[in-house]
């Protein structure tokens, strides 16, 4: 018994380093795993910082467009407000230039008138008592003077004081050029129509027509001025009214 108790003995000696020796091998991933992850989310993290890096890039370049959009806009901005300025007084200066130059022909057919009036009217005038003649003539020394709102007052007291003058259509009628020339058309195209209307055998009656026709194209009614200005050279052709009307007519194409 012993013998065999010994050799199970020695058998198992032998046996029981192999059965130690032989455990499988397992290896540690937890470091492996660790860094795999790590790795991963290292990768995932530069290439959402390169994203995010090109995405600030393209906006700065934006930005850098949009200033310089700006900057050509504001540019164009102060050049137009130039340009206008500009403009606007090259108008301004022609206006002026306009305006002295309609006074100086108010002035110069104001004179002219006198002396063709008094000589028109001298006889008639004489016979009726001189019928407000001074007064006509002090409302012409006004306009000669360029006191247009003086001589706007004294040509309708004028009217008013004297209601039998044979000088009231020329008093109408120089009141549409003074109130022309200050720019109060309404009140200008109503002088003329009534020399049209009330006077129309007055010899400012072309005058009136022809002055009228141009004040009508000015307020934007062409129909109404042609039909004036057709009447001007159809009624009275040897008039320099009517070689106006027809200068006028040419040069707007009518």
């Amino acid at each position: 018994m012993k013998h065999g108790l010994k050799r199970l003995c020695g058998a198992g000696a032998l046996l029981l380093p192999l059965s130690v020796w032989a455990q499988p091998a397992v290896d540690d991933l937890t470091d492996q795993s660790s860094n795999n992850f790590y790795n991963q989310t290292a990768a995932r993290e530069s290439g959402g910082n390169l994203a995010l890096f090109n995405q600030l890039k393209d906006n700065q370049r934006e930005i850098q467009q949009l200033r310089g959009q700006i900057e050509e806009l504001r540019y164009q901005l102060e050049q137009q407000k130039q340009l206008s300025q500009e403009r606007y007084l090259d108008l301004e200066k022609r206006l002026d230039t306009l305006a002295s130059q309609r006074r100086e022909a108010v002035d110069a057919d104001a004179a002219a008138s006198v002396t063709e009036e008094a000589s028109a009217t001298g006889d008639q005038d004489a016979q009726s008592g001189d019928q407000g003649r001074d007064a006509y003539q002090a409302a012409f020394q006004k306009v000669q003077a360029r006191e247009f709102d003086a001589a706007i007052k004294a040509f309708e007291d004028f009217i008013g004081d004297y209601p039998n003058s044979s000088l009231r259509a020329n008093a109408h009628y120089w009141l549409g050029e003074l109130y022309s020339a200050q720019s109060q058309l309404d009140a200008a195209a109503k002088s003329f129509q009534t020399v049209i209307d009330d006077f129309p055998e007055s010899n400012k009656m072309p005058d009136a027509l022809y002055k009228l026709g141009l004040l009508k194209a000015r307020q934007g009614h062409p129909d109404e001025s042609r039909s004036l200005l057709d009447r001007v050279r159809n009624d009275y052709p040897e008039s320099n009214a009517a070689s106006m009307a027809e200068d006028f007519l040419n040069q707007s194409g009518n």
